[in-house]
């Protein structure tokens, strides 16, 4: 420091950090707060993300490769894997786009049941992210409460399908077999216990300051960006587009419970907006399962399934079959050439185009929002590597 007739000035440091240099991080593909493995590759300035690209495939399965070589039977085992946290929903996917194909009528007892348990697996998919999310911003407890929950709903799973993860019930023509005696009634008590305690989350999770301020605010996604990327579900929503298969393209029992069906949406389009439907959602497919066992009640006893023939083939042709999976939206584009395999099936998957979303949220963000932008994005990496 030199002493002058003006002001005093103080230099602190000379050489290369008083250049603008850009950084590259690596987040990945290891890294805990991805879900599995991607890899996020930052440039950065500072603490602040100029540029972001998702590196994807990492752990890809080459699942649409393995279908040309399976029977419409065994892929629905590859189906059900992409996005382990929603099995049933994407065999459910496949087998309507099989039987779409065939022309096929499925008995009313396999549609309503179907409908609850996609609403049962939603809940479940939900539970995860709803515990997990306050995880990756420090909060411990609510993961705890989330599997609590979700074990009370997976023992019912499990009693019916005999899989905790993969479920492999669903069948081309209806579901495996009949439902348990007395399952009905034990899946009425689960539901009304799960939803007693959710009440933990908008206390717990919503109610806390920490959390709102690390979320509010932070990653919004505008719904010109959804439109682009082609975002989906509770993240779309959360930003005010006002889009749900199950309300404008019915399917399965979906048509009948309109009065129940509760599109969520927000206009925020931050962390906390997508938080908020996710877990408002939640509360819905609950009362959605409640309506679906209503109707199971009434419906007279019949068969489950259709009888197929010994060997199964499409005929030759090509149809789309879309679901509203609990991620978003997965599509099913089957391709037959009369064959006992599919020609082609590709899949369309939620979690892939969620997650390039992210080179339009995070440049310009901290890299100390990034976790929580990330997170808030609910995807599953073997859904982006199917």
């Amino acid at each position: 420091m030199t002493p002058t007739a003006g002001p005093t000035e103080t230099t602190v440091g000379i050489g290369g950090a008083a250049e603008s240099t850009d950084m590259v991080l690596n987040i990945g593909p290891q890294h805990p707060s991805t879900h599995g493995v991607l890899r996020l590759k930052l440039v950065l300035d500072g603490e602040r993300i100029q540029h972001v690209e998702p590196v994807i495939g990492y752990m890809h399965r080459g699942a649409e490769k393995l279908f040309e070589a399976r029977d419409y039977r065994q892929i629905i085992m590859l189906a059900n894997r992409h996005d382990w946290l929603s099995a049933f929903s994407n065999e459910l996917g496949v087998v309507l786009g099989v039987e779409r194909m065939l022309g096929m009528e499925v008995p009313p007892r396999a549609v309503w049941t179907r409908t609850l348990l996609a609403e049962l697996n939603r809940v479940l998919n939900h539970l995860m992210f709803l515990g997990s999310y306050p995880l990756e911003l420090g909060g411990i407890t609510p993961i705890f409460y989330a599997f609590t929950e979700r074990e009370e709903l997976q023992h019912v799973m499990e009693e019916v399908s005999g899989g905790r993860m993969h479920y492999m019930f669903n069948r081309v023509g209806g579901l495996k077999e009949d439902l348990p005696a007395g399952w009905a009634t034990r899946v009425r008590e689960a539901v009304s216990g799960v939803r007693s305690r959710m009440d933990r989350f908008d206390g717990l999770v919503l109610g806390n300051e920490i959390f709102r301020g690390r979320t509010r605010g932070v990653g919004v996604l505008s719904p010109e960006a959804v439109h682009a990327y082609g975002v989906s579900g509770p993240i779309a929503r959360a930003s005010g587009v006002d889009f749900d298969l199950r309300r404008d393209e019915p399917y399965l029992a979906y048509g009948e419970l309109q009065d129940t069906l509760k599109v969520v949406t927000r206009q925020e389009g931050d962390c906390l907006a997508r938080f908020e439907c996710l877990l408002e959602q939640t509360h819905n497919a609950l009362d959605l399962a409640d309506a679906c066992l209503d109707r199971l009640a009434e419906l007279p006893p019949g068969p489950i399934n259709q009888r197929l023939p010994k060997v199964l083939k499409a005929p030759e042709g090509h149809t789309y079959a879309w679901t509203e999976n609990p991620l978003g939206i997965n599509g099913y584009y089957l391709v037959s050439k009369g064959e006992k395999t599919p020609y082609r099936l590709k899949l369309r998957s939620a979690s892939y185009n969620n997650i390039q979303a992210l080179a339009e949220l995070l440049p310009g963000t901290l890299v100390a929002d990034m976790v929580a932008i990330l997170g808030s994005l609910f995807f599953v990496v073997g859904d982006i590597d199917k």
